[in-house]
Parts: C-alpha cells; structure tokens; sequence
C-alpha cells in the first residue's frame, strides 16, 4: 500500500520528487487516444471528454440522436431555454460513457486497455526487444477491478460561476460551449451521476446566494461580482467542506471583510445553513493590478480547519488545498492492487512526510522509509545505491506527467531494483514513452542497466461513466 505525491495534506512542488532507494512515489489519471476510443465517444470537431469543471468544444456524443435530441433546434442562451437539453450535452461531454449499464463500460474500458499494451509491445519488438508470448496483453491484462461505487461516488467537485444558457449572468455549475463553439455557458450539474446530491444542494445555495450579492459595474464589467469558483469537499463519515474563491481586486479591505461575513452568515445561519458545512472556507486571490502575477490563501470562516477519511484503516487528515483521489471507494481497491498481488514487501513513500509516520499502521510491513528531498539529490543517491544484498521494489506514480528522463535511467541503473510497480494514469500517452525507456535495450549513457520486462498489469475502474481508469502495472528483471 500507498500513498500518492501531492497528495491529502501536502502539495508537492513539480521539482520535487520526495523520495528514497526503498520507495519511489509521485503522483498520477487517464484519456485514451482517439483512435482506441468507441466511435461514440468523439464529436465532430475529434476533441477528447473534458474535465469536471470544464467542458469542451463540440463532443456531442451521437447516440443523443436516439433518444430525440439530435434533431431539436435550439436559440443560444435565451430565455425559456430547455435546460434538459444543455445538462444531457454536459453529461455527454463529461461522462461519455453514461448512457451505458457499468458491464458495457468495463468492456469499452478493457478493450481500450488491451489496444494500449498492444501498441507498447508492438514499438518494443520495432526497438529489437523480444517479446514472448505470455508477456502479450491477453497473458498480462487482469480483469478490470470495478468500482464499489457507480453513482455520487466524487468526494470533490468544482463549479464554475458564469452565465447560464438561460441568459442568468451568474450560473453555478460546469462550462459547456455551444454547439457552434461561439459562445461558453455554465450549465448546472444536476445531470451528472459521478456528483452526489450534497455536492449539488451546496452548489444551489451558493447561487441563491450570489443572487443575493450586490454587483458593482465599475469593478467588474462581466458582471461576476468578486465570488468565483466553488470546490465542494466530502468525506465518507458525511463531513462537508465548501472552499470558495474570492477575488479581492478592486475592493477596499472595509469591503472584503463585508463580504466575507456575509458569506459566512449566509452558510451558518441563513439558508446556506441547510448545508450542515463542517468547514467554510475562502480562497482568497490577490493581486494588485491585472498584469502582476497573483497568489492565493485560505482563510477559515467558519467550522473545523481539516476533513477527516479512513482508508484501510488509516485516518487522513486532508486539508483545503490538497489532493485526495476523488473517489474513496475505488482508492481502497487500487492500494490493495500491489499488496493482493504481492508486488511489494513494503515500501511507501508520500509528500505528507510529515504526519504518514505517525498514521503508518501496517505490522506485515516494516521496512520501508520516507523522505522528503529534491529530485535532483534523490536521483543521484538512487544511482550510487547498491542495496544490502536484497532485491528492491519500486513504486512510481508519475501524476499524469512524463516520468522525468534522468529518473528513468537512475532506475534502470540501480540494480538492487529488480521490481518496478508504476501506477499510470496515461498509459497511452506520456506514460507510454516511460515504458519503452524501461523495457528497451541499453541505449545510450542514460539508459544503461538491464532493461525491465512487463509482467502483469491491473486496470481499475477509478472514475466511472467516464473514459478515466488507472492501470498498476508490474515490471520486473
């Protein structure tokens, strides 16, 4: 088991990379490429589903033609507009898969999967590696581990504040373009399965309480007010945490605190107060003219400054700015991969060094270390190092980005490495290239060592009715 880079209490800085020979951690999410993807899953304009809290241009999924939407017209962002209509094309494009029952979800997910480690072992037999016949996908590819979880499974969502489809200048919810791609709306998420209802009663509230705002034109032409996005927190206990943002710019300090304790108000004892919020807080953004670079900090109105949640036994503290795997239920699943597959003896590493130690209760796992150093010294003790005569096994998880050219090949030169459990989030695309650098022949001076082998790999179904999955893989030599 594990625990991620950037992850619950402490945000990690792109250049750092805290880890140790024992353990070797950041952090990671997926898309697949266009070509892998069911032709449905891709509007006209070819782009890929969108995140969360935004939407993209265009991706109409086609099936809406058959549930009688394909040929209805519609006027942009007048008044009386069907927002039925606005909230199924913001479902289809952010959970492309979720007009399908969860087992034709699997499906389209694994067959994606195979096609991407096809396409790996086929660039590695083009670089000269063999590649035998029980290291093929159908001999490696495990079945998908779903989600215990299908529907408001999101411990997290975001929403935006702009104008609705309906003309209403400030809307909550997710932006969607327009099908001609002119004009940007924000469209309620109430037609979203991954949001869970809470999620949704605080969005409601925030909106009924920027209607109850005052705006001043000479601040802010769109008409927004200085109260923006709002992130929406929950934990498995049922505790609540709302974080919005708030831009400053403009107002006296006379003015900011005004505002401040009208939201607190409104969510403590006014009709926010259905809420039941745990913790309110403001993120607050500075700057002192629209060129100068700004910077945010979080400022507790009201309630208690942490959210708590137990996974396996361990109770994680996660503050506002943190990260934690939007789906709790699947995040249990995919810590027990590495253990129930007996890839590890026991080597977590996470950027929140400073309270794991203290939370750290697994008594079948006793060797492992964690520190917290800058990539560059890491790299090279990792090099330098030659273990104690035992084999180790290393834990990457790149957090969606390209694992860096100078890690590879510190692993790769390490022999006491001898197995290496990589959790990708994209391993059609930045991940891709990381696995032929480990698995091709030596190649240059920053790729001695012996190259590593794939032997198995576990998809897990992390983020259903999307395309979104994670894949442990395990690599060994």
């Amino acid at each position: 088991m594990w625990c991620r880079g950037r992850r619950f209490e402490c945000c990690s800085c792109p250049k750092r990379l805290m880890a140790c020979p024992r353990s070797i951690l950041s952090s990671g999410a997926l898309l697949s490429k266009r070509k892998l993807l069911p032709w449905w899953a891709w509007g006209s304009q070819g782009q890929p589903p969108a995140s969360l809290a935004s939407a993209g241009e265009g991706n109409f999924i086609h099936t809406a033609s058959e549930h009688g939407q394909g040929k209805r017209k519609y006027q942009e962002g007048q008044p009386g507009q069907d927002l039925g209509f606005w909230q199924e094309r913001l479902a289809d494009q952010l959970l492309p898969l979720w007009r399908l029952m969860n087992e034709e979800q699997l499906k389209v997910k694994f067959e994606v999967t195979k096609k991407t480690l096809e396409q790996l072992q086929h660039r590695l037999h083009k670089l000269g590696t063999v590649v035998a016949e029980a290291e093929r996908p159908s001999g490696l590819l495990q079945p998908f581990i779903p989600s215990p979880v299908i529907e408001g499974y999101r411990n997290k969502s975001v929403f935006s504040v702009n104008r609705g489809p309906d003309g209403h200048q400030r809307t909550v919810g997710c932006f969607l373009r327009s099908p001609g791609g002119k004009k940007m709306f924000c469209v309620p998420a109430d037609h979203l399965k991954t949001v869970p209802a809470r999620h949704l009663q605080v969005a409601q509230c925030y909106e009924a309480f920027l209607k109850q705002t005052p705006l001043d034109p000479r601040l802010d032409i769109h008409q927004l007010g200085p109260w923006r996005r709002l992130r929406v927190r929950t934990s498995s206990q049922g505790h609540t945490m709302a974080i919005i943002t708030f831009h400053a710019q403009g107002l006296s300090q006379e003015a900011i605190c005004a505002q401040k304790e009208r939201a607190k108000e409104f969510f403590t004892s006014g009709p926010g107060a259905v809420c039941d919020l745990t913790s309110l807080y403001l993120k607050e953004r500075v700057t002192s003219s629209p060129k100068q670079s700004c910077f945010h900090h979080y400022q507790l109105l009201s309630g208690e400054p942490y959210l708590f949640e137990d996974i396996l036994g361990l109770k994680l503290r996660i503050s506002p700015g943190a990260f934690f795997p939007p789906n709790t239920s699947t995040t249990e699943a995919l810590f027990q991969v590495p253990r129930a597959s007996h890839w590890l003896s026991g080597q977590p590493r996470s950027s929140a060094c400073d309270w794991l130690g203290r939370l750290w209760r697994m008594p079948e796992i006793t060797n492992w270390e964690c520190q917290r150093r800058e990539v560059d010294k890491t790299v090279a003790r990792l090099r330098k190092f030659q273990g104690d005569g035992q084999a180790l096994v290393a834990l990457v998880d790149p957090a969606g980005s390209r694992l860096p050219h100078r890690v590879i090949g510190a692993l790769r030169g390490c022999p006491a490495i001898q197995k290496l459990v990589f959790v990708s989030g994209r391993p059609h695309a930045e991940d891709m290239e990381t696995f032929l650098q480990l698995c091709c022949p030596v190649s240059g001076q920053d790729l001695q060592g012996e190259p590593f082998t794939l032997s198995q790999a576990v998809p897990v179904d992390t983020l259903p009715h999307t395309l979104s999955s994670q894949l442990v893989l395990a690599f060994t030599r």
